[in-house]
């Protein structure tokens, strides 16, 4: 039999063991100091744009635009920021900026394939008629442009009641072997930095759906159809299920000449236009 000792005298009390204190509080991270990054050369240089400007003899400001649309290239990478320092002997890369060319045109509407690198806005000076809808700058492909304010109001309501057919061609990273929807809502942060990010309970409902069309080289082609239009869903939803589009740094792309998405189909107010396909959209090992 087990005898009880608690309660009687001289029984042995046991001290509880000091705890020993977490890792965590005894050591603090020092905060990051935020540093400019090197020079991944030696010698003298000079920014980006200002380089540029003497190599092609024309003015920072128009060698800074051409930056900042995504034409220039250094050792085949994009040079994303205008005033990166560079080295003074740098040669630069320049696509050339391509011209909306007109798919169809009636009365009513106009219909370009638009090249990457112009602004849907630029489209719009460029062809003299009103935006019914917008891509992107590096997306190329259908974009449709109302002639007069009648068709401009049937337009922007077949939108708004989502008649709209949208079909787009993506390249993305890694393989997709099946099809699949994305019904996530997306929150967008308007401005110059627009941006969307998944938010179930602030963001606005957005649908896509996506079937593989080609795999290669750990790449996948998509067909790309999207029931809402919301700012950068296509780019968001694929980030979104962990394939996001080569190109598309914002969302976790890796590096490549554009943002390789195509607006392929679109089908308006009883009338369909397609895009011809890009040939830098042709999967090649």
């Amino acid at each position: 039999m087990m005898r009880d000792n608690r309660g009687k005298k001289g029984a042995q009390k046991i001290a509880p063991k000091k705890q020993r204190e977490p890792e965590f509080k005894k050591r603090v991270a020092a905060p990051e100091v935020e540093r400019e990054p090197k020079p991944a050369f030696k010698g003298e240089g000079d920014k980006a744009y200002n380089i540029l400007a003497k190599q092609l003899k024309i003015s920072g400001g128009k060698a800074k635009e051409m930056i900042d649309r995504g034409l220039v290239y250094y050792h085949g990478k994009k040079i994303l920021i205008a005033r990166a320092m560079m080295p003074l002997d740098a040669e630069f890369k320049v696509e050339k900026l391509q011209k909306p060319r007109t798919i169809f045109e009636n009365d009513d509407l106009i219909v370009v394939d638009k090249p990457p690198f112009m602004t849907s806005d630029e489209v719009e000076v460029a062809v003299g008629a009103t935006l019914v809808h917008r891509l992107d700058k590096e997306t190329s492909g259908v974009l449709a442009l109302a002639k007069n304010e009648e068709t401009l109001k049937a337009a922007i309501e077949a939108f708004k009641k989502r008649e709209v057919y949208k079909e787009y061609i993506a390249i993305v990273q890694g393989v997709v072997a099946e099809g699949g929807v994305v019904d996530v809502p997306l929150l967008i942060q308007k401005g110059s930095n627009a941006k969307a990010t998944v938010d179930k309970k602030f963001g606005k409902s957005a649908k896509t759906t996506y079937e593989p069309l080609e795999m290669m080289a750990k790449k996948s082609k998509l067909k790309i159809v999207i029931e809402t239009g919301r700012t950068h869903q296509i780019r968001a939803h694929m980030k979104f299920i962990k394939h996001p589009i080569l190109g598309d740094t914002l969302y976790g792309g890796a590096e490549a000449k554009r943002v390789m998405l195509h607006s392929k189909t679109l089908r308006l107010l009883g009338h369909e236009f397609s895009a011809e396909e890009p040939k830098d959209f042709i999967l090649r090992e």
